[in-house]
């Protein structure tokens, strides 16, 4: 069994200054950590390897800023292979398109970012998974997810580590009394 913290779109130092301790809470058992890209600064990794092993790939604001990192990387975790892409397409989190990169990768699994929308979709037999993002989400909340793999058996969780920053999504001022 191995227990891999999923994360994306952290984008430190330009939007946040630090990683926000309910992440580190949240991955404080995992075995591995899987970065999607847009990390902004490579200061990012050292922190999350102070919590477990990490392996991150470029997101397109990493490339403007210089950061050297794979594209794409597959890993082997028991009995799946697990594609990390920053799924750079247009319409963002496309299904089809993100659908394709995993065939492409060969991968059971897709983790992807770019979106900042957390998403878990079951696709012709591909798991496609998106964190969102703990710093700057789009029309949703501040996540990051674990993902539990027992050889060939698979628990996905979407934790919520903060309220949106979105205040459309702030339906508590809406209420009446």
């Amino acid at each position: 069994m191995i227990l891999i913290g999923l994360i994306s779109d952290t984008h430190i130092p330009d939007r946040a200054r630090e990683i926000p301790q309910k992440v580190k809470e949240a991955f404080k058992d995992v075995d591995l950590i899987l970065h999607a890209g847009d990390l902004t600064s490579l200061s990012v990794i050292e922190e999350l390897e102070k919590i477990a092993p990490v392996m991150a790939i470029q997101g397109n604001i990493d490339r403007v800023n210089g950061i050297d990192l794979p594209k794409a990387r597959v890993i082997q975790a028991e009995d799946l292979r697990i594609g990390l892409v920053h799924g750079e397409v247009y319409p963002r989190a496309d299904t089809q398109q993100l659908l394709y990169l995993a065939r492409q990768l060969e991968a059971d699994i897709l983790v992807s970012g770019h979106s900042h929308q957390p998403k878990i979709e079951q696709v012709e037999g591909v798991l496609l998974l998106n964190p969102g993002s703990p710093i700057v989400p789009r029309l949703a909340d501040r996540t990051v997810m674990l993902l539990k793999i027992d050889k060939k058996e698979v628990d996905v969780e979407l934790v919520k580590i903060g309220a949106p920053v979105c205040s459309a999504l702030d339906f508590d001022k809406y209420k009446r009394d």
